[in-house]
């Protein structure tokens, strides 16, 4: 028996130590743009479709059973676009270089995923973002990275749990490309949602509240960087 829970300990020991813990936010400094390394590149990965998320909905049945009962929603939230996201790299470059970074935009989206992975201390990357540096001619990169761009709905299994509520979230950060250490690190989670909802085919409250969304998480962006 002791032994037994002598492995079981050793075990769950094993599993906690397997956890990292969230990276925490890290406020934005003019300081990061002082010479000499000021030289900043400017980034985006690839936007996610524009489509509906049931989170909560964990097995293959239940997110089977959400996605028919909210098929006409998630049909129209298709056909909405963008807005002016993809341009969030050129009025994040125009906000640096006023405070008197010199800056380029990487014209095609960044593959965080394919970068190698990199184990460091606290407040660094888990990516190794190195190699960057020679390939952008810049000291740091501020990368801007949208995970979920559309409406949501949370479920317990099969049962909605909440109204469909538009949701623009992801993350922005500043990584010193010398030694992988964030700068600043500004996750993003931007919830609107509609007095009326339930409004096909066209939805136009939770269009509304969408088009919002994007507003709110532009300023979210953006906004930290001007003080």
């Amino acid at each position: 028996m002791k032994i037994r829970f002598t492995a079981l300990l050793a075990a769950a020991l094993l599993l906690s130590g397997c956890v990292t813990a969230p990276q925490a936010p890290i406020p934005f400094s003019s300081k990061s743009l002082e010479a000499p390394t000021n030289r900043v590149a400017v980034t985006m990965s690839k936007l996610p479709a524009v489509d509906t998320q049931f989170p909560g909905a964990g097995c293959l049945l239940c997110l089977a059973a959400a996605s028919i009962a909210n098929s006409s929603l998630t049909q129209y939230t298709k056909t909405l676009g963008y807005e002016d996201l993809p341009q969030l790299p050129e009025q994040v470059a125009d906000i640096l270089r006023k405070k008197g970074a010199e800056v380029s935009i990487v014209a095609e989206p960044l593959d965080i995923a394919s970068l190698p992975d990199y184990k460091g201390g606290p407040n660094t990357t888990r990516k190794d973002f190195t190699s960057l540096r020679a390939k952008y001619n810049a000291d740091k990169l501020l990368v801007i990275q949208l995970r979920e761009v559309g409406i949501s709905r949370p479920y317990s299994s099969y049962p909605a749990t909440g109204e469909p509520k538009a949701k623009i979230a992801g993350l922005s950060f500043l990584v010193n490309l010398s030694n992988n250490s964030y700068e600043w690190f500004s996750p993003l989670n931007v919830v609107k949602g509609a007095d009326k909802w339930d409004e096909p085919p066209k939805f136009p409250g939770l269009t509304n509240a969408y088009y919002q969304a994007i507003e709110q998480a532009k300023d979210d962006i953006t906004q930290p960087l001007v003080k």
